[in-house]
């Protein structure tokens, strides 16, 4: 029996980054499982859509297809938009399998990621020295959402023994610049923040460009196509495969 299809499923961004981004992510995930199909999707702004991926597997025969939300929060996007676009795909196509498995979320593993994209942004600024750390992260209205970045920062921050903020680019507060500004106000002047974004696009953008006029030292790329984002990647794959054997 063939192994389900994998479609790796971004929101999409007019930002070209972004969608560049996501596909050498895809591209490491197929280094890393060569047996598999896999194919990169978008729900908006970006090509290929969702359905024409789907579309594409089923006429090349796949009976069975694994969808795996390239998202970082369980909010919104997670909750209505990819759920929505599977029950459309599942009507279209009734004799194929079609399940999403969990978002990719928030991995402890991350913080791996986050530490090596900081460091480069240290060493490009010349900075040796740090006594605060910003998580900037996309935001959302689901409180939960947000919670969950606020968890991962006080982790990060644990490990490197330094004080913590998670801060976000739209739809809940602080701001990252109104989170250095804040630092900087108990004295602090090494202020470093991290990119808790997937692809580069306006929000991770705006996020830096804030932090850097409240005088921020480093600013961080966002986690990119790096190998451990590809394992999580698979290893979402693997549980939602899983789920799609008959019981």
């Amino acid at each position: 029996m063939a192994a389900p299809a994998l479609i790796a499923l971004a929101h999409g961004s007019r930002d070209p980054r972004s969608a560049a981004t996501i596909n050498d992510l895809v591209a490491e995930v197929r280094r890393q499982r060569p047996d598999l199909r896999i194919e990169a999707a978008f729900l908006e702004h970006s090509r290929p859509g969702f359905s024409t991926v789907v579309d594409r597997l089923v006429r090349a025969g796949h009976e069975e297809i694994v969808v795996v939300p390239l998202l970082l929060s369980d909010a919104y996007h997670a909750k209505v938009d990819v759920p929505t676009a599977i029950a459309e795909a599942n009507a279209r196509h009734e004799s194929v399998r079609i399940r999403a498995s969990e978002i990719l979320g928030l991995e402890s593993a991350f913080l791996q990621i986050l530490d090596e994209r900081l460091r480069a942004a240290l060493k490009s600024a010349r900075v040796r020295e740090l006594d605060a750390l910003v998580l900037a992260a996309a935001g959302s209205s689901d409180a939960l959402a947000n919670q969950a970045v606020a968890r991962l920062a006080r982790v990060w921050g644990s490990r490197h023994k330094l004080p913590v903020t998670a801060a976000f680019a739209s739809s809940a507060p602080p701001a990252t610049g109104e989170a250095v500004r804040a630092f900087r106000a108990e004295g602090r002047r090494h202020i470093a923040v991290a990119s808790l974004f997937l692809a580069p696009g306006s929000l991770p953008d705006r996020a830096a460009e804030l932090a850097i006029e409240a005088g921020a030292v480093a600013v961080s790329d966002p986690l990119g196509a790096h190998p451990e984002v590809a394992r999580t990647v698979l290893a979402r794959y693997a549980v939602g495969a899983v789920e799609l054997v008959p019981v």
